[in-house]
């Protein structure tokens, strides 16, 4: 035992028992940084603090950090599993092996607690109660079925919170006029016939397509017996959507009924595992999880932590779990899976045959999924810190830039004059650091001037004491983008000497992608490849974007305004209360009379009046 162990450890070491057990090892501020199962506690926690020249790195910034070990004697192997599956689930470890979830497979949700469900699309589960389907390996594969559904089974896609019975008074969508939606929200749709839609959709997402099938053709039949064509026609189109569906969601396989499959693959320092689950003879379950600095873990440590911890997840396991190689710990394995179960687990390493396919199909989308991550990487870089970095370089600047801010102007000959302040981080939009100025103290369309206000405005909040402004503008950014030329620039640059402040500036005129400089004449051109360029672009174009909504927003603001003059019975107060209510002429069409009337100081007779004006008698 090294010298370097304190005593207080060491004392901890001399008395270990040697049961199973599990063992837990804290900081100095107590917190868990390891959890470890073991046969003989005594020869597997000792184990870490022999020959230290002899551990990976990970395991020695782990014991350079240990401060105190805890440790829970158990009965058996299979109970110290459990054990240690539930505090790594509970604590989250530092070093243990804690893989990531993709979030980038999504799922698809249906509440059916509601009167009218219908399908979205989100990328997380929850337990909210709903209905979850999915992962889907891939954006087409869920486009396709959803496509499929919305084209071919009428469920609503709008995202309102229809009562029962709906309201016979809402103008139904163009869906409804298409014939892809049996109209909810307007009182249109019969309860049972939307139930029964959503019951075949259910079925299809399960996989339940025999009785589908069956049920559809049936259909048809009778309607074409009938001489009811068209109808014979959308009972065949929705048959053909199911055979569609068929071969995007499943791949069947003849004889692997109920069998779960793993494989690992590297890619540098990190590491992918994935998961098929199949039931009944089909692939319908896939997974994969990333862990990442892998390179001090072994396959089977990253496998075996991927599979208890998703297993104690899901609280159950197949009959049989297929594996690229044998675990040491099988038997263990083996009886804590089976108590999950509520029956036997035989964990199985396949040598030929359509097993040994499968987990050769995990390991090759593994491999493929870390090459993927890895070009997703290194194009996000050559964007972000990659792009910063060059374009520090050609402006000269001691650092590459981690803020930057831009600022566009927008209006219409003068009118409703506004600028927009975008952010970007790394090169990446920082939405919620955004903000928008009305112009004050310009009158007509002068662009200089109004840049100047602008910047003006925004050292004067940033000098501000108050807490409101320093949380809203008191981080400065590293380089400022003004979207314009030499006047533009000149103006802003004015308006931060002034306010004493030195910040890195450049402007960008949209014609030729120019750059103009503080003091130069001559302009900067880049390469158009340039990913210092395109940055730039992107920042511009988005500060463009920026503006140009808030504009629209206040003149379509100023025109609905205008519109409600017309109307009797709306004066100032009520006018105002509508607007906050209601941004858009769309919006205030869309309004029943019910909903006008319950706007703060509306009534009924008032509301009565603005549906007219705006929708008809």
């Amino acid at each position: 035992m090294e010298n370097t162990v304190s005593e207080h450890i060491r004392s901890i070491l001399d008395t270990l028992p040697d049961q199973p057990g599990v063992y837990l090892m804290e900081d100095e501020a107590g917190t868990i940084l390891y959890v470890g199962k073991a046969v003989n506690l005594k020869n597997r926690v000792r184990s870490y603090f022999r020959a230290l020249k002899s551990h990976n790195a990970k395991t020695l910034a782990l014991v350079s950090h240990i401060r105190n070990i805890r440790y829970i004697v158990v009965d058996s192997e299979v109970e110290a599993l459990m054990l240690e599956c539930n505090l790594i689930k509970e604590h989250r470890p530092k070093y243990n092996i804690l893989l990531k979830d993709s979030k980038q497979y999504p799922f698809i949700r249906m509440d059916l607690r509601v009167p009218y469900p219908r399908l979205e699309v989100v990328h997380a589960l929850k337990t909210d109660g709903a209905r979850y389907f999915g992962p889907y390996l891939g954006a087409s594969q869920l486009t396709d079925i959803l496509d499929a559904v919305s084209n071919n089974f009428p469920l609503r896609t709008c995202k309102r919170d229809i009562p029962e019975g709906g309201n016979k008074k809402t103008r139904p969508c163009l869906n409804y006029q298409m014939g892809r939606c049996l109209g909810p929200c307007a009182g249109r749709a019969d309860r049972a016939e939307y139930d029964r839609v959503v019951e075949q959709v259910l079925n299809i997402l399960q996989g339940k397509y025999d009785e589908l099938r069956q049920e559809l053709a049936e259909r048809m039949q009778r309607a074409s017996a009938a001489m009811e064509f068209e109808q014979a026609a959308l009972w065949r189109d929705r048959m053909q959507a199911v055979e569609r569906i068929i071969v995007r969601q499943k791949a069947t396989m003849s004889t692997l009924a109920e069998r779960d499959a793993f494989a690992i693959a590297r890619h540098g320092s990190d590491a992918a595992v994935f998961y098929f689950g199949m039931r009944d003879g089909k692939l319908v379950h896939n997974r994969h999880f990333i862990a990442e600095n892998a390179d001090n873990e072994t396959d089977e440590e990253i496998v075996r932590a991927f599979m208890l911890q998703y297993y104690n997840a899901q609280n159950n396991a197949p009959g049989e779990v297929l594996l690229p190689f044998a675990l040491s710990d099988r038997d263990a394995i083996e009886q804590y899976l089976g108590t999950l179960r509520g029956g036997r687990v035989h964990l199985f390493v396949p040598q030929r045959g359509e097993k040994r396919q499968l987990v050769a199909l995990a390991a090759q989308n593994a491999a493929e999924i870390l090459q993927k991550r890895a070009e997703r990487l290194s194009r996000q870089y050559r964007r972000g810190k990659g792009a910063m970095e060059e374009l520090a370089a050609v402006l000269g600047l001691e650092q590459a830039p981690v803020r930057m801010e831009c600022y566009d102007i927008s209006h219409t000959q003068g009118v409703d004059n506004v600028a927009s302040m975008v952010v970007f981080r790394d090169g990446a939009p920082a939405r919620k650091e955004y903000r928008r100025f009305r112009i004050k103290t310009v009158v007509g369309a002068d662009d200089f001037k109004s840049m100047n206000e602008v910047l003006t405005r925004r050292f004067a909040r940033a000098t501000d004491p108050d807490e409101e402004s320093q949380a809203r503008f008191g981080e400065l950014p590293d380089l400022i983008v003004i979207d314009g030329g030499r006047g533009q620039l000149n103006a802003a640059l004015s308006a931060m000497h002034e306010a004493g402040f030195a910040i890195p500036m450049i402007g960008l005129a949209k014609k030729l992608e120019e750059i103009y400089l503080p003091g130069e004449e001559e302009t900067l051109l880049l390469d158009r490849k340039s990913g210092a360029l395109h940055a730039l672009q992107r920042i511009r174009d988005e500060a463009h974007r920026f503006a140009v909504t808030y504009h629209r927003s206040l003149r379509a603001n100023r025109d609905l305004a205008s519109a409600l003059d017309a109307v009797p019975g709306i004066g100032a107060t009520r006018r105002k209360a509508l607007l906050t209510q209601y941004k858009t002429m769309e919006q205030m069409r869309a309004a029943t009379v019910e909903e006008l009337a319950a706007v703060n100081g509306m009534n009924k007779r008032a509301a009565q009046a603005v549906y007219d004006h705006f929708v008809g008698k």
